[in-house]
């Protein structure tokens, strides 16, 4: 009898290991990289390259209205500057400085993660004004009008089950508060398009708000944490979650289109803090699986994924059919935008976490190691080195390029 039990006991053993193996290579399998076609919704006359002014209606003196540029967030300039360049400036902002600056009106429009928000002269590095929202903060403005909006996170002393956050809006000339709208902790750079305010926030939300006003329009709600900014194409949406989804919505009235999700595999599912970004009739999107991911924005059908050594939370940006998008793993890859194949990968000196931007064919980033490249885009050749970055890459008016470092922002002239 005691033979038999052992004999059943063994074969439950083995049963057991058989299907635990079993679903591993499953789960392995689902994981794989998935390569894309440019027959599969790619519409190659959809080119990300922006077309001045950058926004609606147009406004003249909005240099850099927005995170990445535009609102299709492809992060591609306009300007033509390329190194050397000459400091000409370096402004303090007290603690470190995680997003890149708005520039409109002669201003650079900031803020710092302790909740300092500045607007300082582009020629001349002086503060103009500034106001202390007393939050954490972690996104870059947008400029639409003569209005600049901003979100903020928690107060510093708050309990946790106290959190709020604040989306504002500042007259661009002089910081008086035109309106404000009470979030929970929110940290999505704001979308501005079609007339509408568009951010999310740590309770999962998505709003929409009247630019003017800030009326509250409509809301969604998503699974999880929105942590990065929404970008747009036409008349809709796409944001991602803290709940492994990226969402397509209707701009005007919030309904889902479609919802699509990161790779099943083995452990936690790859969450998005990345930003998405619009370009050839797709959407680009980093995860913190590690991983890059193309989905159609039309259907979100996923069309490629590829893998990289570490958490992508870098915000894609695109720009004659590549996606540049930098890993945690310490090195920054330029990506196939029909296939999702690696066309060229250049080992930085440390993690990166920021986002790039492209500008006359080359592409900026910056690592947490605190320096700042910019890589030719076509082979990944380095053409410039700055000894101070650490997240955000430069941004440009027609004068002048703007670095980021850890705590201070540059203005630098092409020599």
């Amino acid at each position: 009898m005691k033979r038999w039990l052992i004999v059943g006991g063994l074969a439950v053993v083995l049963l057991a290991g058989g299907i635990a193996a079993g679903y591993v290579l499953y789960k392995r399998e689902q994981a794989k990289d998935v390569r894309g076609s440019s027959t599969e919704e790619f519409v190659t006359t959809a080119e990300p390259e922006p077309t001045p002014p950058p926004v609606e209606p147009p406004e003249e003196g909005i240099a850099w209205p927005t995170f990445h540029y535009a609102a299709s967030r492809a992060g591609v300039s306009p300007y033509g500057h390329r190194p050397p360049y000459k400091v000409l400036w370096g402004f303090p902002g007290r603690s470190l400085i995680e997003f890149p600056p708005a520039v409109a009106f002669g201003k650079l429009y900031f803020a710092n993660n302790d909740g300092v928000f500045f607007a300082v002269d582009a020629k001349t590095g002086k503060l103009d004004w500034r106001y202390n929202a007393e939050r954490v903060q972690a996104s870059s403005p947008t400029v639409f009008g003569r209005t600049v909006f901003h979100t903020f996170l928690y107060r510093p002393k708050q309990r946790k089950q106290a959190q709020d956050g604040e989306l504002i809006a500042f007259d661009a000339d002089n910081g008086k508060i035109r309106w404000r709208k009470r979030l929970a902790p929110s940290e999505s750079s704001p979308l501005v398009h079609r007339g509408r305010v568009y951010v999310g926030d740590w309770s999962g939300k998505v709003y929409a708000f009247h630019v003017a006003t800030g009326r509250l329009l409509w809301t969604f709600q998503t699974g999880g944490e929105v942590k990065g900014a929404l970008a747009a194409s036409g008349g809709r949406v796409f944001v991602g979650s803290y709940d492994h989804h990226l969402y397509s919505l209707n701009a005007r009235t919030g309904k889902q289109l479609w919802r699509a999700g990161t790779q099943q595999r083995l452990g936690n599912r790859g969450r998005f803090y990345s930003t998405p970004a619009i370009a050839y009739g797709r959407v680009y999107v980093g995860a913190t699986d590690g991983k890059v991911y193309a989905f159609g924005a039309a259907s979100g059908h996923l069309l490629w994924s590829q893998g990289t050594g570490s958490y992508v939370y870098s915000s894609p940006a695109v720009w004659q059919r590549l996606v540049f998008a930098g890993s945690y793993d310490g090195r920054f890859y330029a990506f196939d935008a029909a296939t999702g194949d690696i066309r060229w990968r250049f080992k930085a000196d440390g993690h990166i976490s920021g986002s790039p931007t492209v500008m006359a064919g080359l592409v900026y980033f910056a690592t947490l190691k605190g320096t700042a490249f910019a890589l030719d885009a076509r082979t990944g050749k380095r053409v410039w080195r700055f000894e101070d970055g650490r997240y955000a890459a430069a941004v440009a008016d027609r004068e002048r390029v703007y670095q980021v470092g850890t705590g201070r922002v540059y203005g630098l002239a092409p020599r």
